[in-house]
């Protein structure tokens, strides 16, 4: 069996290459930020990084923007800037070499289906999916509620549909134990429901949900397996992907169990532009997510944020980062440097070199670099040459996406869906045996569930027009009365005027 890994090679030192950094794994669950302008080389960090926590048997989770990630899977062809590096810096270890990768997409076009169920996921995080009221909110709350009290399956979008439905059709029943259910307020939550299925969540809402213990894998030859969501159309909606990513933590921190002084972490994320995960977040999820990213440390769960601007991440959350690695910032205006000097403040000062300077005339490989030693004592912040990567830096081909989709461990369990006995079809079941349609002659069937929906929304808008054209003929007589007032009254006076004349 392969000796464990408990430290990782990845930088040397600027001017002198025999000095290089380790990062002590099991100093692991501090957190870190990679940080730096567009076109510096977070990305090539991220995926170094990626791979010597892989070639020390720990899974590795990134969600990849640009897809620049998916060669990770092919080894590194002759290169001659790579060649370069290695023998500037002595490296010994490095070997080109592609790492055991499973691709995931929430909207399954081309990889493993991620998917969950709605009793899985919050209902605080559903309404922030369907971007809710407060009152809208509480009407989620209690279609939970009446799934729980009634042992009623949530698994897809047509069984919380179904409970709304119920709700509003039993309204005046349900208030009494519940709250007062409003039929406008529903078909408000109903109506961003199509809006999801229109943006392909009806996939993501299904069975066979997603494992987490599938993504905390090794393979047969003790690397990390690792695993990369395709986020490139899921940036279009930047709620569903910070949604979705606080899910998977959360479900992580209630599932795994709390340990103490491990020798490496469990699972390590790399979240990619970060930025997103935060952008017009109401304050309650940003507090959400600073409460995980907090707590999920005793879980020996790492977690890396990569960002532009180290400013991009809440305060709140920020200062849980310990590990930070810093590339160049641009600096065009006052502002900017301003915000650089603060920037620079945040490392711990080397009196050899103006951290401020450095981070606006940096090479794209190299690094300004603050780790945590064995104490937990942030390090004195250096320039650090990183650590030349293993495998590709682009998308792979066609022909490597199909081999990677058939040689996949997962490949026959996330391909099959499941359609379990839910909310839906109880309560299609209790809705037949209670309608007249059970007196029916033999061989006469009633309408169906969908038909009673489209029937209910037909009386809806039939009542609305009605009331739309009452209003209407109710303004046209009192208009047309006051106009016949006001002729009578003239016809009058023209009337006693003449017999007085």
């Amino acid at each position: 069996m392969k000796k464990e890994t408990k430290k990782i090679l990845i930088a040397w030192d600027l001017l002198n290459p025999w000095e290089k950094i380790e990062l002590d794994l099991k100093m692991a669950n501090r957190h870190g930020l990679i940080s730096g302008a567009t076109g510096t080389g977070k990305t090539v960090t991220l995926q170094v990084l990626a791979e010597q926590f892989l070639n020390a048997w720990i899974p590795v989770f990134a969600s990849d923007v640009k897809w620049d990630l998916s060669g990770i899977v092919v080894a590194w062809k002759n290169n001659k800037h790579i060649e370069k590096r290695i023998k500037h810096i002595w490296i010994k270890s490095w070997e080109a070499k592609g790492f055991p990768t499973v691709f995931w997409d929430l909207y399954g076009k081309r990889w493993h289906q991620i998917r969950t169920t709605i009793s899985e996921m919050w209902p605080l995080l559903f309404s922030r999916i369907l971007d809710l009221s407060d009152t809208q909110d509480a009407l989620i709350h209690i279609a939970f509620q009446i799934a729980d009290d009634n042992n009623w399956l949530l698994l897809d979008l047509d069984d919380i549909e179904s409970i709304l439905f119920y709700m509003d059709e039993n309204s005046k029943e349900l208030r009494k134990e519940y709250w007062n259910i409003r039929s406008s307020s529903i078909w408000t939550i109903r109506r961003n429901i199509l809006i999801l299925r229109q943006m392909w969540w009806e996939k993501f809402f299904w069975e066979i949900a997603l494992d987490l213990k599938h993504i905390m894998k090794v393979d047969s030859s003790w690397k990390g397996i690792m695993n990369i969501l395709d986020s490139r159309e899921l940036m279009a909606d930047t709620r569903l992907y910070s949604t979705f990513l606080l899910w998977l933590l959360s479900e992580l921190f209630e599932q795994l169990p709390e340990v103490w002084d491990l020798e490496k972490p469990k699972l390590v994320f790399f979240f990619d532009e970060a930025h997103l995960l935060f952008r017009d977040a109401p304050k309650f999820l940003i507090n959400k997510i600073e409460q995980v990213v907090r707590l999920i440390r005793s879980k020996w769960v790492w977690i890396y944020f990569v960002t532009q601007n180290p400013w991009d991440i809440p305060e709140l959350i920020r200062w849980q980062l310990a590990n930070r690695i810093g590339h160049s910032l641009r600096a065009f205006t006052a502002k900017d440097r301003k915000n650089i000097k603060t920037i620079s403040q945040n490392f711990r000062e080397n009196p050899e070199f103006e951290v401020s300077e450095a981070l606006t005339n940096m090479q794209t490989w190299v690094w300004l670099v603050s780790f945590l030693d064995n104490s937990g004592i942030p390090s004195i912040v250096k320039q650090w040459l990183i650590r030349p990567p293993e495998s590709m830096m682009w998308e792979i081909d066609e022909e490597t996406r199909q081999q990677v989709i058939k040689n996949s461990p997962f490949y026959w369990i996330y391909e099959k869906r499941l359609d379990r006995i839910s909310a839906d079809e109880i309560l299609e079941k209790k809705e037949k045996s209670l309608s007249p349609e059970s007196s029916l002659p033999f061989g006469e069937k009633g309408a169906t569930k969908e038909e009673k929906k489209e029937t209910s929304l037909l009386e809806d808008l039939f009542f609305w027009t009605k009331r739309k054209q009452w209003f209407i003929e109710t303004v046209w007589r009192a208009v047309m009365r006051k106009s016949a007032n006001r002729v009578a009254t003239k016809i009058t006076r023209w009337i006693l005027w003449w017999l007085l004349k």
